[in-house]
């Protein structure tokens, strides 16, 4: 077991649920265009983004026609056209005013920051998750926060790592732990990085991929008890 000094988190659902961030955004920006968010469209809409952000992760699409684009395509499936830009920016400005949190992440963190340097590393637009973190009284917890748009490349793009280890003083890969809930992002960009891994699945969703992190967690109340005994 290694002796850890660095912990970086993921941001959502590791430690703010984007489940309920998104329900909150899309709600509020389809009451702002007076249509009726039915069941249908939020389902369609939640897998259709879920597989662009794969594809953009996988540098199949840029990020521009990720953010610019979802919407046009989300109404166009269901006949109605809209001008997917001006949408984007009433969906990003509700999305960054909602933060709620993952239960026991505030605690977590708290307990952790008198024994390691925590940092953020997360995925997204940078004003977006910064404002959220600021909103939710996080960013004090943090050294850095490393949002992929500052950076020019995304999780779990080597150069992501590469960038956040030159930019953290006396980095080293062996001593670091990534906290994430994704099994691409976190798992296995961490686990190119040289670093150990924890997969944050509260769900106890499989692992379909030929990929084992170092350390499984449902409730980051389990977190500390990992770290603590590294010391």
């Amino acid at each position: 077991m290694h002796s850890y000094k660095f912990l970086l988190f993921d941001v959502d659902d590791t430690l703010l649920d984007f489940g309920k961030t998104e329900k909150l955004a899309l709600q509020r920006l389809f009451t702002e265009q007076n249509i009726q968010l039915t069941s249908e469209i939020e389902n369609y809409y939640k897998k259709m983004n879920k597989n662009m952000w794969h594809n953009f992760e996988k540098g199949e699409i840029t990020r521009d026609e990720l953010l610019f684009t979802r919407f046009s395509k989300l109404f166009k499936a269901f006949g109605k056209t809209v001008d997917g830009i001006d949408m984007e920016k009433s969906y990003r400005r509700f999305l960054g005013e909602a933060h709620p949190l993952i239960p026991g992440a505030r605690r977590a963190l708290e307990k952790l920051k008198s024994h390691f340097d925590l940092y953020v590393v997360t995925n997204g637009v940078a004003d977006t998750q910064r404002k959220r973190l600021a909103d939710a009284a996080l960013t004090p917890l943090f050294k850095v926060i490393f949002v992929s748009e500052d950076t020019g490349y995304h999780k779990p793009d080597q150069r992501f790592f590469d960038y956040v280890a030159r930019h953290i003083p006396n980095f080293n890969a062996e001593n670091a732990l990534i906290i994430g809930d994704s099994l691409i992002s976190d798992m296995y960009g961490g686990n190119r990085a040289g670093m150990d891994t924890c997969w944050f699945n509260p769900n106890h969703l499989n692992n379909p991929l030929d990929l084992k992190p170092t350390y499984e967690i449902n409730d980051l109340n389990q977190l500390a008890p990992i770290v603590l005994e590294s010391e």
